[in-house]
């Protein structure tokens, strides 16, 4: 089975490259992602599982783990960067704690590539569904839980923006 918490990285850079939009959507993703991790007995055993995943992805480079991008009120060193390109979301994250690096890492790539609506739309609640945050501390829940807000929030703030001049 591929890495769950890595779905749409080299997708998502083939496209950007062509300067296309990303296919399948961020909800359809979520969805294939969701049923990937169903198939695995429990709530531990998923969240180990992309607890592995997320060991084998890079670190953000030292450039971008500065104090502007690091999470509010995260015990843990955790950065988190929203980028609007081409008219879409883009989402990088990192962070000390691998628990919160896989999570918040399938945040990001989820929700990456996608338009401001459909960022917007998201419904992260498949996560609780899971049963990946009641593996979590208190704090890394709420961590977590903002991380998937900040997304929307994000996106609903991009859609409202107006347009960029000079056409």
């Amino acid at each position: 089975m591929g890495a769950p918490t890595d779905p749409t990285r080299a997708a998502a850079e083939a496209a950007q490259a062509r300067g296309r939009p990303m296919s399948p959507s961020p909800a359809d993703r979520l969805a294939a992602w969701a049923d990937r991790l169903r198939a695995l007995p429990d709530p531990q055993t998923r969240l180990a599982h992309l607890v592995e995943a997320a060991r084998r992805l890079p670190p953000l480079p030292d450039s971008d783990r500065q104090e502007v991008h690091r999470v509010a009120g995260c015990l843990v060193r955790t950065w988190w960067i929203a980028q609007w390109r081409d008219g879409r979301c883009w989402f990088r994250t990192d962070s000390d704690a691998m628990t919160l690096k896989c999570l918040a890492g399938a945040i990001a790539e989820l929700a990456s590539g996608g338009t401001p609506e459909e960022v917007a739309a998201l419904e992260f609640e498949v996560f609780d569904a899971l049963g990946l945050l009641r593996q979590l501390a208190e704090n890394r829940q709420r961590t977590v839980r903002h991380l998937m807000e900040g997304a929307r929030e994000f996106a609903r703030r991009r859609a409202s923006a107006p347009p960029p001049s000079g056409d």
